[in-house]
């Protein structure tokens, strides 16, 4: 398991948010994009919550977190000074404590979440779908084949898609998987695409990303 990051210094997580939107804004020249249309959201799961704020002093308004306990906790100690977006693993039993935190929920991926969005959910709540793109075995997501029914199931607004392509240490092997979520999304009328991160992100931005999940290359 990967430890904590402490000792983060804004001018450093500031220096590299700037990198970051420089290849961001590269990619985004090489696809005729607008590099407005991309979203940098700071991954946090590591990020101890006495940290945070030193994101905030280095220009980071975006986060996610993977675990709802935690994304309650950052929340409370940090009021008003970001957005959140949970991005992790949802257990059903967790809709309900992270509704009034969270923009957006990235993973919603079963229909038993999709029961307690049904009961919880506030007007006006808007979702993604996590795909299991490539079909792996153990991995959350639902099948591509699948995406049509479950949209029509979801008691709120489904705003776009997000995925975690198979690891792999090349960023080009992640292309093909995200030029199809794009296609799934453009075929289901998405205007979002939660995909690519610290290794991929150019790559996802190329082929339509709105939001890119970058963790340890903003820390480091």
């Amino acid at each position: 398991m990967a430890e904590l990051i402490h000792g983060l210094e804004a001018s450093r997580v500031a220096a590299n948010l700037a990198q970051v939107r420089a290849e961001i804004a590269d990619a985004c020249t090489r696809s005729g994009r607008d590099p407005a249309g991309v979203e940098i959201l700071a991954a946090v799961k590591y990020v101890p919550t006495e940290e945070l704020g030193v994101l905030a002093d280095a220009g980071i308004t975006l986060v996610g977190e993977n675990r709802a306990q935690d994304l309650v906790a950052k929340v409370q100690a940090h009021p008003g000074r970001f957005t959140f977006d949970f991005i992790g693993h949802l257990q059903s039993r967790k809709v309900r404590q992270i509704l009034p935190h969270v923009r957006w929920i990235h993973s919603v991926a079963s229909d038993s979440v999709l029961e307690q969005l049904a009961r919880h959910a506030p007007p006006g709540t808007e979702v993604l779908v996590e795909v299991n793109i490539a079909g792996e075995a153990g991995k959350s997501g639902i099948a591509p084949g699948e995406l049509e029914a479950f949209i029509a199931r979801c008691p709120v607004d489904v705003v776009g898609l997000m995925t975690m392509p198979p690891l792999a240490t090349d960023a080009q092997a992640s292309r093909p998987w995200f030029a199809r979520l794009a296609e799934l999304a453009a075929a289901h009328g998405l205007r979002e695409l939660s995909m690519g991160t610290t290794q991929d992100f150019a790559v996802a931005v190329e082929e339509g990303a709105t939001v890119v999940r970058i963790g340890t290359r903003l820390y480091r």
